[in-house]
């Protein structure tokens, strides 16, 4: 486990340039003082490891100083041919290199990690894209991209549900989710918010650059917010009945909502039928969504929903008569 620790540290310090004693410690998940004796520990094996006083000071390498040593394992550098999807990165404009990249590691890896990340390739394929849906135009992505990249404030022309607007951008992030890109950028005032890319009409580069937000970690911001969306969509809950077949259509359809349902449906009566709370979204869509269950379900309440369910059945029924 030590070994493991000093070759993570070595390479933290390589790619990362100077860092703290408390940032290598929170990385490594070990103390600062196991840091200090990590560090001593490598300057005793010879790697030039310079500690640099002040407040602006760290450990770093000794300038020119690289090591050749990655410490793959055979399955860690199968994994790095799993990390790009190749479609995402063509959207990105970084198909060829992805591809180059790929070949290159290959080459530098020895026999056997080569034969294991080649075997990764031929048995595994990552498809970010969700079923029968083509994924959204972006003809503006890699200038994003590279905005993002760069650091560049972006003047975008997009549209809203309510009509188009113009915005002036600081691109802090892209996210790919179920095969939709977003951009996370701040909006000024200190807002962040989250852009559906398919939806800019035009995006301009300007010249200046802008600061990003202190302390902004874009996988935190976006776990954050889409667990605010969740509770901002899901305000009620409908109480239904479920046959055994209804039982088995709730997950395929409401995906992790009805799973949570389920795991706390009680017990079925006499024909298999449970009982159920299920967050819902507004009345209108949770009406649309609970027809899709047809007769397998029974919605007991809000006693509004069950109503704005019976009027929408009555009128199809009527319609098809």
């Amino acid at each position: 486990m030590r070994a493991d620790r000093l070759l993570s540290l070595l390479l933290l310090l390589q790619n990362r340039g100077r860092t703290t004693a408390p940032e290598l410690a929170a990385e490594l998940e070990v103390s600062v003082r196991t840091v200090y004796r990590d560090v001593d520990a490598l300057g005793a094996a010879g790697v030039p490891v310079i500690a640099d006083r002040g407040p602006a000071g760290g450990y770093r390498l000794a300038d020119g100083y690289r090591t050749r040593l990655t410490g793959l394992t055979d399955t860690q550098a199968g994994s790095l041919f799993l990390a790009g999807a190749p479609g995402p990165a063509q959207d990105l404009g970084l198909g060829a290199d992805l591809t180059a990249a790929q070949l290159k590691l290959q080459a530098a890896l020895p026999a056997p990690l080569a034969g294991r990340a080649r075997q990764i390739q031929e048995r595994f394929h990552l498809d970010a894209t969700a079923w029968f849906r083509d994924a959204d135009p972006v003809p503006h992505l890699a200038r994003i991209a590279q905005a993002v990249w760069d650091q560049r404030v972006l003047h975008a022309h997009y549209r809203r549900w309510r009509g188009e607007v113009r915005r002036e951008l600081h691109p802090l992030g892209l996210v790919l989710k179920s095969g939709i890109w977003y951009l996370v950028a701040g909006a000024g005032h200190g807002a962040v918010r989250t852009y559906r890319v398919a939806r800019f009409l035009m995006v301009d580069t300007a010249e200046e650059g802008f600061e990003r937000p202190a302390g902004f970690e874009l996988a935190t911001y976006w776990q954050e917010s889409t667990s605010r969306l969740d509770a901002a969509l899901h305000r009620q809950t409908a109480q239904l009945r479920l046959s055994p077949r209804g039982r088995q259509l709730l997950p395929m359809q409401f995906g992790a909502a009805g799973t949570r349902a389920l795991a706390d449906a009680g017990p079925p009566d006499a024909d298999g039928w449970v009982r159920i709370g299920l967050a819902v979204e507004s009345e209108a869509v949770a009406v649309g969504d609970l027809l899709r269950l047809g007769t397998e379900a029974e919605v007991l309440g809000p006693p509004e929903l069950r109503r704005a369910l019976a009027e929408t059945v009555t009128a199809l029924a009527g319609r098809y008569a």
